[in-house]
C-alpha cells in the first residue's frame, strides 16, 4: 500500500461533514450546477460555496465555470485513490481473517 497518508487524510477530512458526503453522493449521478444543488438543500449560496471549496481543495471534486454558474463533478483520480486505499485495507483484513481461520 502506498503510504500517502496526508492525501488520504485530506480526502477523508473533506468527507467529514454530512452535507459534503451528501453533495459527493449527488455528484455520483454526474456533473451538477451549484444552482441544482442549492435546490436540494436548505442552505445559502455562501454555505454551499464553503462546502464546495473544501471538496475542491481536497481534490475530490472538479469545478468549471459555465456562464455565471459553477458546475461540479467528481474527480475520478481522487475517487480511485480513496477506493484503492480502502480496498487494500480490506484485502489485508481478509488475508489476516483467512489465515486465522486456517
Amino acid at each position: 500500500m502506498e503510504t500517502n497518508f496526508p492525501v488520504y487524510a485530506s480526502l477523508m477530512k473533506a468527507l467529514g461533514d454530512e452535507t459534503r458526503v451528501e453533495i459527493f453522493a449527488m455528484l455520483s449521478a454526474g456533473e451538477l450546477c451549484a444552482c441544482e444543488m442549492l435546490d436540494k438543500f436548505e442552505i445559502t449560496q455562501p454555505t454551499l460555496s464553503y462546502h464546495m471549496k473544501i471538496l475542491s481543495e481536497s481534490g475530490l471534486v472538479d469545478s468549471r465555470r459555465d456562464g455565471v454558474w459553477m458546475k461540479y463533478s467528481i474527480n475520478q483520480d481522487a475517487l480511485k485513490t480513496i477506493k484503492q486505499f480502502f480496498q487494500e485495507i480490506g484485502a489485508k483484513i481478509e488475508k489476516i481473517t483467512t489465515a486465522a481461520a486456517d
